[in-house]
């Protein structure tokens, strides 16, 4: 039997009238009791009656898309998507850039809840639970992040992790350095757990770098503590890091990939064109705009319970890959002054 609004009343602690403004009524409620009976509705697989068939919104809408840099090309490329599918849909997308700021972009959101009919906030600075409060009743989509009682759109980084490291171990690299983003990124720390567990099922050394800024300049800067690790190969936390390492490893005499394999994330264009090819974990971030839109227009036309949507990545393998060398001593390279 499915799961009715009363099981989702009782799951939440809260009075069924209640619950009920959760979907009928929103801004009524207080953002804490709206986001725990959204997240209860969640957890239960309800379906409002209202969801069913789902109505077909008309008119021209308006969505905000807030990402933290629109100079990287994951961001450029997902808003692209976004505001091709909108055009489809008669959906305006704006853009917001909050250079990585939490301030700016607790700012922006606050200004643009009350003069979007949606909102998406791709790769958060802030607490999952801050982003939806600060929307309020504005229907708001999260991109990678997940949190209880919101819709999110998640590059799950699982699949292309896991065979990162499968393709690493064949190669026979058995010790492995982790160069990670910022120490506010939801996805760094997501794809940090990962690669440890990968680490540990297939027997191999993880180093684990501190954390950088996620810039070609990032990378650069992180060659040099790579080397010293001794690993043979390095996993970047995204392609724009991984350029910079290629770039800083080489100017210290370092040849990829035969002293070392170097692996990015997100399979921008500029990957498969560098010299040698970037080997990178391609990231759906076309398909991850297009249904952030889709998710923002059902929103506005029915008040349905948040769902999580998870989109596979994979393993691009490309020149910057190869078996790993052979190393006499501690097997750590020198770093050419």
């Amino acid at each position: 039997m499915p799961p009715t609004l009363t099981d989702v009343a009782r799951t939440a602690g809260v009075a069924l009238s209640t619950a009920s403004r959760a979907f009928s009524d929103p801004d009524r409620l207080g953002a804490a009791t709206r986001r725990r009976i959204l997240a209860a509705a969640q957890e239960l697989g309800y379906v409002p009656r209202s969801a069913e068939p789902a109505p077909q919104a008309s008119g021209t809408a308006t969505v905000a898309a807030v990402v933290p840099d629109i100079a990287n090309p994951v961001f450029s490329r997902f808003v692209k998507a976004a505001q091709a599918r909108g055009r489809e849909s008669h959906t305006t997308v704006v853009v917001a850039d909050t250079d990585y700021d939490q301030d700016r972009e607790r700012e922006t959101i606050r200004g643009l809840r009350a003069r979007v009919d949606g909102i998406v906030v791709h790769s958060s600075r802030l607490d999952g639970a801050e982003v939806l409060d600060l929307c309020g009743s504005t229907p708001s989509v999260l991109i990678n992040r997940e949190v209880a009682g919101g819709d999110c759109v998640i590059a799950d980084a699982g699949e292309g992790l896991r065979q990162t490291i499968d393709h690493l171990d064949a190669l026979g690299h058995r010790r492995i350095a982790y160069v990670q983003g910022r120490s506010d990124s939801w996805s760094n720390q997501h794809r940090v757990g990962l690669v440890r567990r990968l680490a540990d099922e297939y027997g191999l050394e993880l180093d684990l770098l501190g954390w950088h800024t996620e810039t070609v300049d990032g990378g650069t800067a992180a060659a040099a503590r790579v080397l010293a690790t001794g690993a043979t190969a390095a996993v970047a936390h995204n392609d724009l890091v991984a350029l910079g390492l290629l770039a800083g490893v080489r100017t210290l005499g370092v040849r990829v990939p035969d002293d070392l394999s170097v692996v990015g994330s997100d399979d921008i264009p500029f990957a498969a064109l560098s010299d040698p090819g970037l080997s990178s974990i391609a990231t759906p971030m076309d398909r991850a705009g297009t249904l952030a839109c889709e998710i923002l227009r059902r929103a506005t036309a029915e008040r349905a319970a948040p769902r999580v949507v998870r989109l596979p990545t994979h393993l691009v393998v490309r020149g910057t890959t190869g078996p790993a060398p052979v190393r006499a001593g501690d097997g750590a390279l020198e770093v050419t002054p």
